[in-house]
Formats: structure tokens, C-alpha cells, sequence
């Protein structure tokens, strides 16, 4: 039998394939070829059919897709640790912009790369991204091989990268133009929140992505100030403003959504919305925690993000994995809420299908994108092993991750990133954070 040729072979004891059958291949194996998934099964059965340039086997390894990452700015990364126990308005008015208008395209790119280097090496395969400099921000993951949702985030008042406000409508028209039809990034429409964009704002900006077909990313309902703040301005809440304005709508992925009320909820999914939960952000910032479950039984698709490593503070999607799980047992008083499937589901296939991407990522099955990380069981904290996706959500850390492929190329093999020099970043961040330091006269 002549055996096809493939570009990579990836084996282990377990394949969690997240399947719509939850299927789980004990001793199986990825055929990947051209950056898909083009057979799964028993690494035998595998080995037996196709021939690989390259074969990843790993005894102890578990194959699962990679996580999604719905909500970050990446390049926060060089905020880390800057501005901690405050509240999410003084957070943001006394630290946070302040030392954001001090940014350049470079300062962005760099830090971008800093927090793409933790991403890769904690699991994560593809994120959204809403930040300042995105051009730079696109710079970053072009190198880094990720998988990524883009956008520049447009406010009422001038931007530290753009100026006033109608340049940043030619800046993300450029970047439309330059990442149309890119493999691995799709630009997304911003708006910051309903407290930082007029209604003008929003409505052009929804109907850039209407017309565009573009995912449209926006802070909504983080805490009650907003909430508070959106009534004194305009008579209603956050969602309630967003579906006066007519921008409810499939295209709309809100991030936090901490405070909406159970109408609202039955309105946002009628209306088809997404939601990003960030679950330890808004417990850093005591922001309150979302009404996840609700959401979910009222089928609004729900995904995982870690926020910005200012305020979570870092960027493992592991981590806000287990934190989502256990704050909504604590907050119901009910241990079977948000279960280890649910909540794996939402970090890899609800985060794709809060994406639109559901058809293409988010689970290992032939046709798909190969995107999928290898975790090392042979692991104190996750020994013994009786169900591994209970060990996926409860016991297994970001530093488990010892392999990650995205788009079919090998970019972390044995816990070494192949794409970046993560000791060069870690350098230039280091000097970096001494002239923040020194601006912000915190050292």
C-alpha cells in the first residue's frame, strides 16, 4: 500500500477531538496537510496511511484544539503590574489612558509580541484583539504564525496613534484593505464602550461592519458606573442604548456584559450577540461577575477572554478557564453549574463560534484548520487521570502546553517558540518598563 504524504503527524495517549460527539481517541493520532486536518483516528490506523515530513509523538500527551481567546489588548502587557486594586474608572482615567497617550506604533508592536509569546506557550491559538497602534499589533501576529481578530479602537476623544477621530476611520479602512484576504487575520470594527463613543460613533461605526460583514467589539454592561453613566446620558442602560441605535445584531461581540438584566439577555439572544467573558478581570476590578449560565440556557454563544494583562494580570486562558468555572458554582450555590465540558466548550468552541469561525476552528475534525496544542499528562497535578477534560479545566496550567500548531505550522515544539525570540522580547519589554516607570514615577 503506498501511504500518502503529509506535512505533519501528531500522536499521543488521548485525542480530545471536541467534536459534536465529544469524541476522545485513546492512542490517536492528526494527519495535517496545507495547514488542515485531513484524517484523525488511532495513531496505528494513521501511521499505517499516511507518511509525515515531520511526526510529533508524544506518549504522555493529550491532542486538543487550541484556546480562543476572545477578548484582550494584547499590548497591555507593558501595564502589567502598573496600576492593581482600584476601580475599573480610576483604573482606566488615572493610570490607564494616561500612560497610553505616552505609546508608539514600536512601543505596541513589542509588547504585542511579549504577550503573544505567553498566549502560544499557555495554549492559546487564535485571540480577539481590540487596541491603539493595530497595524503594529497585525505586525506582531503576522510574526508570530497566530491566528487573530483585529481592530483599532475608536473613541470620541484623539487618539494617541491616529489623532482625531476621521483619521481613524482611513486608518482602519487602510487596514481592511491590507488584511482582506490575509490566512490568519481578520480585522474587527471598535468602538470602546457606549461611555467613550457618541451614538454618531457607534451607528457609523455598526454600519462599517454591516457593510463589511466585520465583527463589531465592544466593551458593554462591565459595571454598574457604565451602566449608571449611560442612564444619566441617555435614559437607558448600555444594551438597551445599543438596540435603540439599531446595532444589536450578529455582528456584535460584547465583551464583560456583567450587568444586563434577564430581558436583556433574552434580547441579546434574539438579536443574535456574542459575549466575551472575562471572568478574572472583572473579579480583579470588582467589576461583579456575568450571568454566564443564564445566558448560555437562554442561547446566547459565549466565549472566554482573559481581558488585558493590566487588569487580569496575565494572558492564560487555563487559568480563566478554572476561574470561570468555580466563581459561577459560587455565585448559583450549585457545584454542577458550568461543568468541565461546558466550560472547555466555551474556551475552544464557543470562543470560535463567538468569532464566526466555528466552521473552521475551535474542534479537531478533518476538514478544519489545524489548530491544536499537545499537554503533557506526565504531571504531578495531573496524575492520576480518570477524565481528562475534568483535568483540562481543574488541574492543568498554561506550562503544560509542550507543543502548538496553528494553521498546521509547528510554532512551539518542546515548550521552545519557533517563531519568536521570546529572550530578546522579555529584554526589550524589561527596558521598556523602566521609562514607563519613570513617566508614571512608579519604579
Amino acid at each position: 500500500m503506498n501511504k500518502k504524504t503529509v506535512d505533519l503527524i501528531l500522536s499521543g495517549r488521548y485525542l480530545l477531538t471536541l467534536d459534536k460527539k465529544d469524541t476522545i481517541v485513546g492512542q490517536g493520532a492528526l494527519a495535517i496537510n496545507d495547514g488542515v486536518i485531513v484524517a484523525r483516528g488511532k495513531t496505528e490506523e494513521i501511521g499505517a496511511t499516511y507518511r509525515a515530513r515531520q511526526i510529533i509523538a508524544e506518549e504522555h500527551g493529550l491532542i486538543m484544539p487550541g484556546l480562543v481567546n476572545t477578548h484582550t489588548h494584547a499590548a497591555m502587557s507593558c501595564f502589567r503590574g502598573l496600576a492593581d486594586d482600584l476601580p475599573l474608572m480610576q483604573w482606566l482615567q488615572e493610570y490607564i489612558f494616561p500612560v497610553e497617550a505616552t505609546l508608539s506604533g514600536d512601543m505596541v508592536y513589542s509588547a504585542t509580541l511579549l504577550s503573544l509569546c505567553e498566549m502560544i506557550k499557555s495554549g492559546t491559538t487564535s485571540f480577539c484583539d481590540m487596541y491603539l497602534f493595530a497595524a503594529d499589533v497585525c505586525r506582531a501576529v503576522e510574526q508570530s504564525g497566530m491566528r487573530a481578530w483585529l481592530g483599532e479602537v475608536l473613541y470620541d476623544f484623539p487618539s494617541p496613534n491616529y489623532g482625531e477621530l476621521a483619521n481613524g476611520f482611513a486608518y482602519t479602512q487602510e487596514l481592511l484593505a491590507q488584511y482582506r484576504n490575509h490566512d490568519l487575520i481578520r480585522i474587527t470594527i471598535d468602538p470602546h464602550a457606549v461611555y467613550t463613543c457618541s451614538p454618531e460613533l457607534l451607528v457609523r461605526l455598526g454600519n462599517m461592519a454591516r457593510d463589511n460583514d466585520l465583527l463589531y467589539h465592544v466593551h458593554l454592561a462591565e459595571n454598574s458606573d457604565e451602566v449608571n453613566t449611560c442612564k444619566e446620558r441617555y435614559g437607558c442602560s448600555p444594551v438597551q442604548h445599543l438596540e435603540k441605535l439599531g446595532l444589536l445584531d450578529e455582528h456584535v461581540v460584547a465583551a464583560h456584559c456583567v450587568m444586563v438584566t434577564d430581558d436583556e439577555i433574552e434580547l441579546m439572544a434574539e438579536r443574535g450577540v456574542k459575549v466575551a467573558h472575562c471572568p478574572e478581570s472583572n473579579l480583579k476590578l470588582a467589576s461583579g461577575v456575568a450571568p454566564v449560565p443564564k445566558l448560555i440556557d437562554q442561547g446566547v454563544t459565549v466565549g472566554i477572554g482573559t481581558d488585558g494583562a493590566a487588569s487580569n494580570n496575565d494572558v492564560d486562558m487555563f487559568g480563566e478557564m478554572n476561574t470561570a468555572a468555580k466563581v459561577h458554582k459560587v455565585t448559583s450555590m450549585d457545584p454542577t453549574t458550568m461543568d468541565a465540558v461546558s466550560t472547555l466548550r466555551a474556551g475552544t468552541m464557543g470562543g470560535a463560534a463567538v468569532l464566526g469561525a466555528d466552521k473552521v476552528i475551535g474542534s479537531l475534525e478533518v476538514g478544519k484548520k489545524a489548530d491544536c496544542i499537545v499537554i503533557d499528562l506526565d504531571q504531578p497535578h495531573l496524575t492520576p487521570l480518570y477524565n481528562p477534560v475534568s483535568h483540562l479545566v481543574y488541574a492543568a496550567r498554561g506550562g503544560d502546553v509542550i507543543h502548538s500548531v496553528i494553521n498546521g505550522r509547528v510554532v512551539m515544539e518542546d515548550r521552545q517558540l519557533l517563531t519568536l525570540d521570546e529572550n530578546a522580547i522579555i529584554r526589550k519589554i524589561q527596558e521598556m518598563a523602566l521609562g514607563i516607570s519613570k513617566q508614571r514615577n512608579v519604579g
